[in-house]
């Protein structure tokens, strides 16, 4: 039975200024999942992931890491923050030493490791990130997905059993979004949890196997990525969109197409062209006028157009040639 890697029960968080920003939580995250935080700014997404860490306590209720609910003395958040590792929104908030290797070598050394074994930490997470031979090399001479990599490669020095990240591809060119999601996939793949928020659908589609979605503090849904984005009633309330293809398939469905919503655009592909054939999709980029919708149409076609019209014509050959033969029988 997989085991419980963090959970929450009725947790509340209000600032010491009176704001209430978290209410009555109730998470359940297992161990080896890739989850998503969704929500719009604001929501308490960044709010939600101090506890995680044990960065924030809760008002009330109760956060459970391990099985364990969270006690908040130095040894015991020590042991958390060596459990689960957090790496922010914005690296410049996280990098400050005046070297890569000093940056990354930073947590081992407050655990109070051996020199030999924090040298070796530090080689294996830069080596996991592909930021070798960067060593010496001063964190605000580099890119910003170089920063991000650096960052995540502190963490992975405390050889954490989970790994949360706070939008790990704002800001990124799509380089840099690619070299970041191959990490977290490679780091999930040796039974690493990975939990991240971002405002980018399309990659949490893809990504994560179990969606919660944030708003004004609560958790209004949960479930799978098909479940979250087909239920549009919760992402109207949330301020989210669903990804650009399941909104395009939602609308043609919503024009009486009977086709299923799919959230990745080679899904989006398939079903168009399953449910309406090549005709059809050829006349349709004629037909929409959203400038968007309309690029996105013939980016699905364009790439398999020619050799989807021979499969269709040799298809429609075949069943012709049938239809004769029982006609003649």
């Amino acid at each position: 039975m997989t085991r419980t890697i963090i959970q929450t029960e009725n947790m509340s968080f209000t600032y010491p200024d009176g704001t209430s920003a978290l209410n009555n939580i109730n998470i359940e995250i297992k161990e080896g999942e890739r989850v998503a935080i969704v929500g719009s700014n604001g929501a308490g997404k960044s709010t939600l992931f101090a506890h995680f860490n044990g960065i924030n306590q809760p008002t009330s209720g109760l956060i459970k890491i391990d099985g364990k609910p969270a006690v908040y003395e130095k040894k015991e958040l020590l042991q958390i923050r060596q459990k689960v590792g957090i790496v922010f929104q914005n690296p410049d908030d996280q990098l400050f030493a005046p070297t890569v290797v000093e940056d990354v070598a930073f947590g081992p050394m407050n655990l109070g490791l051996s020199d030999d074994e924090v040298d070796e930490r530090v080689e294996e997470a830069l080596k996991m990130v592909g930021m070798s031979g960067l060593e010496k090399r001063a964190p605000h001479h580099l890119s910003g997905g170089q920063k991000k990599r650096v960052a995540i490669a502190g963490i992975l020095a405390m050889r954490p059993e989970i790994m949360v990240l706070d939008e790990p591809t704002t800001g990124l060119d799509p380089k840099g979004v690619e070299q970041v999601m191959e990490i977290l996939y490679m780091l999930n793949k040796e039974d690493m949890s990975i939990i991240i928020a971002s405002h980018d659908v399309e990659m949490v589609t893809k990504f994560a196997d179990k969606i919660f979605v944030l708003h004004d503090g609560q958790i209004i849904g949960q479930g799978t990525p098909e479940e979250i984005f087909n239920d549009y009633e919760t992402l109207k309330k949330a301020h989210l969109k669903p990804p650009k293809s399941a909104e395009l398939l939602y609308m043609l469905k919503s024009n009486g197409v009977p086709c299923d919503v799919k959230l990745t655009v080679e899904g989006a592909y398939h079903e168009i062209i399953h449910v309406m054939g090549v005709k059809a999709f050829h006349n349709i980029l004629h037909l929409v006028k959203n400038q968007l919708h309309h690029r996105l149409l013939h980016e699905l076609g364009a790439e398999n157009y020619h050799k989807m019209l021979h499969i269709i014509e040799e298809e429609q050959t075949n069943n012709d040639k049938n239809k004769n033969h029982e006609l003649n029988d």
